[in-house]
């Protein structure tokens, strides 16, 4: 049984999530993520932008399913099981295509940690974020201490990991978790428009910005500035420059 449907709208692949009736994020569903993006980053002839979205009225992606945390504690994941999520999250980073999280609602836990993997984050105005593992005497564990400080800030982060609170989507954006705060009413037709100013780049352009921009996060800056050259120079030598108005 899939938890995720793919589908085209010219360059842009759209990969929604289903899973009734919370949109819990499970271990087989992330495997099968994993999958699909695998899939998608050979396909860089026909696709320039992944956006992840789902079909849940008012949920993105609740948290992570409790029942996988549970078998966890009891030693009962295979390897491939406990890798799941470090993978998935991973090829986000790493597919050569930008990825775009497009959130209509609740983002909590493993859902907010999903979205910070993605290049770019965009979310309707009813939308809200969360990380709550605090409150139940635990701490993220999808990469939630590691990404969400690299994009809000050390003390905002702090804040949402040591207290559990909740945000809303203007303040989410304020704090620079989200790219664009979307209406609700027709969210899912705005927002593969909103992706539409991605995909109409080069894609030879768009695949070697990201790649500066996430390799050069773990890089000093005169190893960065090296990276941005190379990637500079690659695009120069396989692109036709235009001058644009």
């Amino acid at each position: 049984m899939t938890s995720w449907t793919s589908e085209r709208r010219g360059r842009l692949a759209i990969l929604t999530f289903s899973r009734p009736p919370q949109n819990l994020m499970d271990l087989a569903s992330m495997a099968e993520l994993a999958g699909l993006l695998r899939s998608l980053s050979e396909q860089t002839d026909q696709v320039s932008a992944v956006m992840l979205t789902s079909d849940a009225d008012g949920i993105f992606i609740k948290h992570a399913d409790l029942d996988d945390l549970a078998r966890g504690a009891r030693g009962e994941l295979t390897d491939e099981e406990r890798g799941a999520w470090g993978t998935a999250l991973r090829l986000l980073e790493e597919i050569p295509q930008p990825t775009i999280a497009a959130i209509d609602g609740q983002a909590w836990g493993g859902g907010l940690e999903t979205a910070l993997a993605c290049t770019l984050r965009i979310a309707s105005r009813r939308s809200h974020f969360c990380q709550p593992e605090i409150l139940n005497g635990l701490i993220p564990g999808g990469g939630g201490t590691q990404r969400l400080p690299r994009i809000v800030g050390m003390t905002r982060a702090a804040h949402m990991i040591l207290s559990g609170r909740i945000i809303q989507a203007e303040e989410a954006y304020e704090a620079g978790l989200l790219n664009a705060v979307l209406e609700t009413g027709g969210f899912a037709l705005s927002a593969p428009q909103w992706a539409a100013q991605i995909v109409a780049q080069s894609p030879t352009a768009l695949f070697a910005a990201k790649r500066a921009l996430m390799q050069g996060r773990g890089l000093d800056l005169e190893q960065g500035l090296a990276l941005e050259r190379q990637q500079f120079q690659q695009t120069l030598a396989t692109s036709s420059v235009s001058r644009r108005p």
